[in-house]
């Protein structure tokens, strides 16, 4: 076996992986969450959120030009901090949170697909999850490829969402003047708000497989980033003009309420399309993991094992049976979603540790192919503070 990745990736696939990650299968659910907290104003907290989203991701795009590596966090850490347990540490967090997000995420498509398809949940869960392993495995080229694919069968389906939500009967709220910002709700809308741009630090474990990552790793960053904030602020805006607040945060499918509000048709299509987003969404995480123990193979001796890849393929075999395997058994065990909860308040503590090490590496090397302001990263670390704090108090997701 090899011990280097093949540098296949493009910017246009680069994007569409970071889009697909951020929208996902919580578009489905989060919007309704932020319209019962802040009504009409709901996608005035996904802009906020966005916002917060800005400088982490920024320190991220600089230090993939910087490093481009597969271990991602961990290397920035290792190089910026000089601290190798920690490294380790940051690494072992993505992979745990990224086997956690796929199992969640395959547990909620595979509910979509038994509701429209008669299929034991079981075997479902089994047969895809090793589909999804077995594309990682093939080539990396054909994962985004088929990742890009998904995401573009997301976009269309949330833009028929947008279109739907702008030709229905506004509610009644929905008149000039507006009624006021409800800026509390607001507040607790925006903290949970921004797990939903959560996975842009996915993309950067990509860096290795990019062609000319000091350039392609930036761009792709800020545009999924942009994409994927201007989706959201657009179906929450569509939603909450469609239908009443009360019945979006009650609902488990607050999209289809926006269709059928503005079509009178039923929303079957909305199933087909979130399993689309789940098998998206479980293929990233699969790909993003097993590259972080590749990476982590380089680095630390007690995991050199993951360090190889196939003659043929030129992906991390071993790690990616590795955590395609875990993601299927943990996709059966029952804490899922609280394990998914307190890896949300873990990544944001680990956001913090790379802007520091962000800060670290500038002192050490001024020069980069691309740099933001050295404020940034602190700008950074305190809104992850925040965040972790919010959520902390049960302000979060």
């Amino acid at each position: 076996m090899s011990a280097q990745l093949q540098r296949r990736i493009g910017p246009g696939l680069l994007t569409a992986y970071g889009v697909g990650i951020m929208v996902g299968a919580g578009i489905y659910v989060l919007t309704g969450a932020a319209a019962g907290a802040a009504g009409l104003w709901a996608p005035l907290a996904f802009v906020f959120a966005g916002l917060v989203a800005v400088p982490s991701a920024l320190s991220f795009a600089e230090l993939s030009a910087r490093i481009p590596e597969a271990a991602g966090d961990s290397a920035y850490v290792e190089v910026g901090l000089g601290r190798h347990g920690l490294a380790v540490l940051v690494g072992a967090i993505n992979i745990i949170a990224g086997t956690v997000a796929a199992a969640a995420v395959l547990r909620g498509g595979v509910g979509y697909l038994t509701s429209i398809v008669d299929v034991p949940s079981a075997w479902a869960i089994i047969g895809l999850g090793l589909f999804l392993t077995a594309v990682a495995i093939i080539g990396v080229l054909e994962s985004l490829a088929l990742a890009a694919a998904l995401t573009v069968v997301e976009v269309i389906g949330l833009m028929l969402v947008i279109y739907a939500g702008f030709h229905a009967v506004p509610v009644p709220e929905w008149s000039v003047p507006l009624p006021p910002v409800e800026w509390n709700g607001v507040a607790a809308a925006t903290v949970f708000a921004f797990f939903a741009f959560i996975g842009f630090d996915d993309m950067v474990n990509m860096a290795e497989e990019a062609r000319d990552p000091a350039r392609t790793m930036p761009r792709a960053i800020i545009a999924a980033l942009a994409l994927t904030a201007l989706l959201y602020a657009l179906v929450s805006l569509a939603a909450v003009r469609a239908v009443p607040r009360e019945a979006l945060a009650l609902s488990e499918r607050p999209l289809a309420l926006v269709w059928e509000a503005g079509t009178g048709t039923g929303a079957v299509f909305l199933s087909a399309i979130a399993v689309a987003a789940a098998l998206n969404g479980v293929l990233a995480q699969i790909v993003m993991a097993s590259r972080v123990l590749f990476g982590l193979g380089r680095r630390s001796p007690a995991m050199a094992v993951f360090h190889k890849t196939h003659p043929r393929f030129g992906t991390p075999v071993l790690g990616t049976l590795a955590v395609g395997a875990a993601v299927i058994v943990s996709a059966f065990s029952l804490p899922v979603a609280a394990l998914a909860e307190i890896t949300s308040q873990a990544l944001l503590i680990v956001f913090a540790i790379v802007n520091a090490a962000l800060i670290g590496v500038k002192r050490k090397q001024p020069a980069s192919p691309f740099a933001v302001p050295l404020w940034m990263p602190w700008l950074g670390i305190i809104a992850c503070l925040a965040g972790f704090e919010a959520s902390f108090l049960g302000g979060g997701a």
